[in-house]
């Protein structure tokens, strides 16, 4: 039984982290800068406050100037959005990343439609999908869970994807859309599945590169996948496993991954794969926004 190389996405992030390091210096250099990253938490979502932890701590690590603007839970959309403005009108930011969800109360799309496109490094202002879906990949920026996906696509597949098959399982605007069209753009041929898809599995059994987000527990099952195929897993789902003592619980991806191992020729793991790639793209975008602003090219990543 021949089982699938596990694409390692831990190991693709730390090779784009050490290019942002050295563009980050190169970038101080020259524009006597530091790269600057604003990151807006509002309330106390804790899994909210892990992930910005780690981003600030990986902003810091690049060596750029990380700011964390702490809001409480109560904050009104007049204050969110006084901030934001702020920040866009901020010379020495360059990024803005204002963390999802917000509470309740607030309007988070008109949030995020409010941070200057140049600055969006998360990818989601209308402008950036806008550039994105016409092939503009040069002057937009790309969402960094999808920009992280396509380049692990890519250290499998290489840069030109002509005459391969790509199916994408799920449609939304964060994830499955920009995944589908960066495919596009690299000449796949693509297909978009989502939940109303008749005879799912018989779709994904056309891929040479299967794309999994719907955020269902190991949904695709080893018969979804065609032998040899690329099966990139966005899913991260916590699953309970008594067997491992009361209220233990582990990660899995929308792949069965073991049973995918046995006919995919390359799969990413979950935890470890895509996952690792989020902030690695979210410091590169930052990066590549820095370098736009001063009017440089912006390294490739």
């Amino acid at each position: 039984m021949v089982l699938a190389t596990a694409i390692d996405g831990k190991k693709a992030a730390a090779s784009v982290i050490e290019a942002v390091k050295v563009a980050a210096s190169e970038f101080e250099r020259q524009a006597g800068v530091k790269t600057g990253l604003a990151v807006v938490i509002v309330g106390d979502d804790p899994a909210s406050h892990t992930y910005v932890g780690a981003k600030g701590r990986m902003a810091k690590e690049c060596g750029f100037n990380s700011i964390q603007n702490t809001l409480p839970a109560e904050t009104t959309q007049d204050e969110l959005a006084r901030l934001v403005a702020s920040l866009n009108e901020d010379a020495s930011v360059h990024g803005i990343l204002v963390q999802l969800p917000l509470p309740k109360h607030l309007d988070a799309d008109a949030i995020i439609q409010s941070i200057r496109p140049e600055k969006d490094v998360d990818g989601l202002h209308v402008v950036n999908a806008g550039k994105l879906a016409t092939g503009d990949l040069s002057t937009g920026l790309i969402s960094c869970t999808p920009a992280g996906a396509m380049l692990l696509v890519r250290s499998v597949r290489g840069e030109d994807l002509s005459g391969l098959n790509a199916v994408v399982i799920g449609r939304s605007n964060l994830f499955g859309k920009p995944m589908a069209q960066l495919l596009l753009n690299a000449n796949a041929t693509v297909t978009t599945a989502h939940s109303r898809t008749k005879d799912l599995a018989s779709v994904a059994r056309g891929a040479d590169i299967l794309v999994a987000a719907v955020g269902r527990a190991e949904m695709v099952k080893a018969d979804w996948i065609k032998p040899g195929a690329t099966v990139i897993d966005v899913g991260i789902n916590r699953i309970a496993t008594p067997e491992r003592g009361e209220g233990k619980s582990r990660l899995v991806g929308d792949v069965a991954y073991e049973e995918a191992c046995a006919v995919a020729s390359a799969i990413t793991p979950v935890p470890g794969g895509v996952g690792p790639m989020t902030i690695a793209m979210l410091m590169a975008n930052t990066t590549i926004a820095a370098y736009r602003k001063a009017g440089s090219t912006p390294p490739r990543f």
